[in-house]
């Protein structure tokens, strides 16, 4: 790391140019914090009507980089790039979980509303240029207007949140993988290009080391400016352009310091070069291989960080092509095919076997089993009849479906599912906002050190003192290069919550998915969660003795039964009515049908008469109830509501029916006790039932809560947060919304009521507990994976830093030369690409089916 062909003499004591230089140094600081953090002025978004809207030039940097707004009237803000390159090829504004593509050279409109004054962030995609929207209270007449403003927009059809235009994601996500590849080949091209150029003069350098002789004309300083100053000037102008841009808007980045050093190299190469008189004779030394090797290596570092880049998209690349390009519908009697686009809602749709289904609807004509397991995560095919719902994307099987469009475009499940991941993947996680404030700071502390260690060198440093300086200075500038610091933490978020939308396992911001992590303690609510939600019919049990006497048999007794529950309006009639389908029962005509409110039905059916309800309605009407009493005790122990049924004036038996529970919620259970999570289950049911659920699914009974109000289930929540736990609950409920938007982290079933998904963190596109698992399980991945890529993006400058400042010199006589310097930048770089696309390797321990 000892530069070969510099000595080691001392430098003179201190004189008046040292007072100088101190005095130069001070100034240059004082300026250099005016600079970077002096107040910005705040440009005011123009009224426009009902809205407000501003014009940012993105070059380098935001212009302007602060804006002012109104408070309650939609912002329309229109970017407009004027560069290419990935630096600020999205941009982000977490706080509305904003995350626009920006195509290069190109505009693109962001339209939201900011209801809550404050001040908020946003940036590019790799966290290096930063901007500020301050949001200002309305004055009273524009209260007024607001007012209006609001109920008009409420009465709109057409009222959202957030818009991007243009709104297709297909379309920017098409725009952003064709800039990525023209990016790629720019690149490429310059790669070689500077290797090309940099090899022979690094070849020079090495030689001159070794004591060769070589032809005066290769080894001549004229020779190396020719080979390098395309090297500067064309191979590195995608570094020096944003460099210096970003230096206009009084920022600075990754770029800049390149910038920074290099030019400083460059330029003193080129005064050696021209004028080297001007210099004494010790230090008239060239860097032209320095800036040759840390142009085209840092190049060749973006050129592998673009490439492995391109791979984070891949789970919003891949919901993208789920949806076929076109639908074969019926119009006006004729079946014709149409592109997806021009799908309208009431359009009747056919899907032939093995196709994928194009649009959301309802089935009108037609069984087959569909495989959702793109959209849901569910492996095992769902099967549909006529009036089930079904979902775009998802893979018919072998029967041909006739389906009524109900959705389409943005409003179909395919595309909410990439629009929450996209907004999950523009929000920031607590951990992120920590190296965000470190950013900011990082790279002007970075500069002054640069600017102390010119000095230090100078003043106090070997012979030549002016060389050596300078060539510390460059080793700072370069080695300290935040890239990695700014890449460590959206990386990570975008394959994990990628990861997450391939599961069946929708992840609404990175704040949840760090959260998730640290849970202790998973409240599951009963019907809907652990159980499908769905009654079913279970058991049918008839009395000692009924089968000799009267020749009945158990489906005797139940084809009666279903026969009469036909009439019935009651939830657990639908339970027997299907089971007796399901047994391949044919059923009677009801004969006489009374509904006794409380107590269940009285009903003749085939000339039987019947009563079918509990054991009041049997009592009142003189049937002795003994034997079904027992059966019925027997059964509501092990979880299952019994109904008791008399027959012609005696008891003939009891039908047993359950919410059954869902196949994977023992096994998840299990998953989450091995994971160290107490795991409690909260449900209205009386508690010998719940104790039945309990234990079929390993939850211990004191950590059973029974008859809870569905007012209390955020009580219930609340309670174990104020002893010190944090909490997930998993819901599907209206009842449990209240308890998800208390929880720590909120988990809500697909199947269930949108305000319950509304008030979730995540949500659970299967419906099983397995997505709870995967969740955990991903999060706590995640947050491994960005702690690595913090210690990736940290430790070679913090190994480096005190080298290249000279820090070592006097103990060791380790000094960092450049080149080093860049190599180490590229690394660190790298390393947190490369360990952020591992992250698309991660499998759940438990398989999602």
């Amino acid at each position: 790391m000892v530069a070969p062909h510099l000595t080691h003499e001392k430098a003179p004591n201190m004189n008046g140019s040292d007072v100088g230089v101190l005095f130069g140094v001070a100034v240059l600081l004082i300026a250099l914090g005016w600079f970077f953090f002096a107040p910005r002025r705040a440009i005011q978004a123009i009224s426009e009507g009902n809205e407000q809207s501003i014009d940012v030039i993105v070059k380098g940097g935001y212009s302007p980089d602060t804006i002012q707004a109104t408070a309650g009237i939609p912002l329309r803000i229109t970017f407009d790039r004027q560069e290419s390159g990935s630096c600020t090829e999205k941009v982000i504004i977490s706080a509305f979980r904003i995350a626009a593509d920006l195509p290069a050279n190109s505009r693109t409109t962001v339209v939201f509303t900011p209801d809550t004054p404050g001040t908020y962030e946003f940036a590019c995609g790799m966290n290096m240029v930063h901007g500020k929207l301050i949001v200002n209270p309305p004055n009273d007449s524009e209260a007024v207007i607001n007012l209006e403003n609001k109920k008009e927009d409420a009465d709109s059809p057409d009222n959202t949140k957030s818009s991007i235009e243009p709104v297709n994601p297909a379309h920017n996500e098409s725009a952003s993988v064709i800039a990525r590849v023209a990016e790629i080949h720019d690149l490429s091209r310059r790669v070689i290009l500077g290797t090309v150029l940099t090899f022979p003069v690094l070849i020079i350098v090495l030689t001159d080391a070794l004591g060769i002789n070589m032809p005066s004309l290769i080894m001549s300083n004229w020779t190396q400016f020719l080979l390098i100053t395309p090297v500067m000037f064309y191979v590195g102008a995608p570094i020096h352009t944003i460099g210096w841009l970003t230096l206009r808007h009084r920022s600075a980045e990754m770029n800049t310091l390149i910038t920074l050093g290099t030019t400083a190299a460059y330029g003193y190469s080129v005064l050696v070069t021209f004028a080297p008189k001007l210099l004494p004779i010790n230090v008239r030394e060239v860097y032209f291989e320095a800036v040759g090797v840390i142009i085209t290596l840092i190049l060749f570092g973006r050129l592998i960080e673009v490439k492995a880049k391109a791979g984070t998209g891949e789970a919003i690349r891949a919901l993208l092509d789920l949806q076929p390009p076109t639908a074969r519908i019926i119009r006006d009697g004729i079946e014709t095919e149409i592109p997806i686009e021009q799908v309208q809602v009431g359009d009747e749709v056919i899907v032939r076997p093995g196709e994928k289904i194009p649009v959301d609807g309802i089935l009108e004509s037609g069984r087959s089993a569909v495989d959702e397991s793109m959209v849901t995560g569910e492996s095992i095919p769902v099967e549909k009849s006529p009036g089930d719902a079904v979902i775009g994307a998802t893979l018919n099987g072998t029967g041909s479906l006739h389906i009524r469009t109900s959705k389409v475009g943005v409003n179909t499940v395919l595309a909410q599912i990439i629009t929450m991941v996209q907004e999950a993947q523009a929000t920031k996680a607590p951990i992120q906002r920590v190296v965000d404030s470190i950013s900011s700071k990082f790279v002007p502390a970075v500069i002054a050190i640069a600017i102390v260690t010119f000095a230090a060198w100078y003043i106090v440093g070997p012979a030549p003192t002016l060389t050596y300086a300078l060539v510390a200075a460059v080793s700072v500038l370069i080695i300290a290069c935040p890239c990695a610091l700014g890449l460590a933490t959206p990386l990570s978020i975008m394959v994990g919550t990628g990861k997450g939308a391939q599961a069946g396992v929708l992840i609404r911001s990175a704040e949840a998915l760090e959260i998730a992590h640290t849970i202790d303690s998973v409240i599951l609510d009963k019907t809907g969660t652990i159980t499908a939600g769905k009654p079913v019919l279970i058991d049918v049990v008839i009395v000692d003795g009924l089968k000799e006497q009267q020749g009945y048999e158990e489906d005797t007794v139940l084809v009666l039964v279903a026969s009469a529950e036909r009439e019935s309006e009651h939830p657990l009639a639908a339970a027997i009515i299907e089971g007796a389908k399901e047994r391949g029962l044919k059923l009677y005509e009801t004969e006489e049908f009374n509904s006794l409110t409380g107590r269940g039905i009285q009903a003749t059916v085939d000339h039987h008469i019947l009563l079918i309800g509990n054991q009041l309605l049997l009592n009142e009407n003189s049937i002795n109830t003994d034997a079904l009493i027992a059966i019925a005790d027997r059964l509501s122990g092990e979880g299952k509501t019994a109904i008791l049924v008399a027959l012609d004036g005696q008891a003939a038996g009891v039908i047993g029916v359950a919410d059954t529970i869902r196949p994977t919620s023992a096994a998840s259970i299990a998953v989450l006790q091995r994971l160290g999570l107490r795991t409690l289950m909260l449900t209205g049911d009386n508690l010998l039932t719940a104790r039945a659920i309990g234990e079929q699914v390993g939850i211990a009974e004191s950590d059973i809560r029974a008859q809870v109000l569905p007012e209390n289930k955020a009580a219930a929540v609340l309670e174990l947060q104020r002893q010190g736990r944090l909490v997930a609950m998993v819901g599907d409920g209206i009842n449990d919304a209240p308890a998800l938007a208390q929880a720590d982290v909120g988990f809500a079933v697909a199947s269930g009521t949108d305000a319950a998904i509304e008030a979730a963190d995540i949500t659970l596109m299967s419906g099983s507990l397995q997505g709870v698992v995967t969740a955990i399980e991903l999060s706590r991945a995640t947050m491994g994976n960005i702690r690595q890529n913090l210690f990736f993006a940290l430790i070679y400058n913090g190994l480096g830093l005190p080298i290249a400042a000279g820090l070592l010199y006097p103990v060791l006589g380790l000094r960092l030369n450049p080149m080093i310097a860049a190599g180490a930048m590229a690394l660190s770089s790298l390393s947190v690409v490369f360990n952020a696309n591992r992250l698309r390797r991660w499998r759940s321990s438990i398989s999602v089916n």
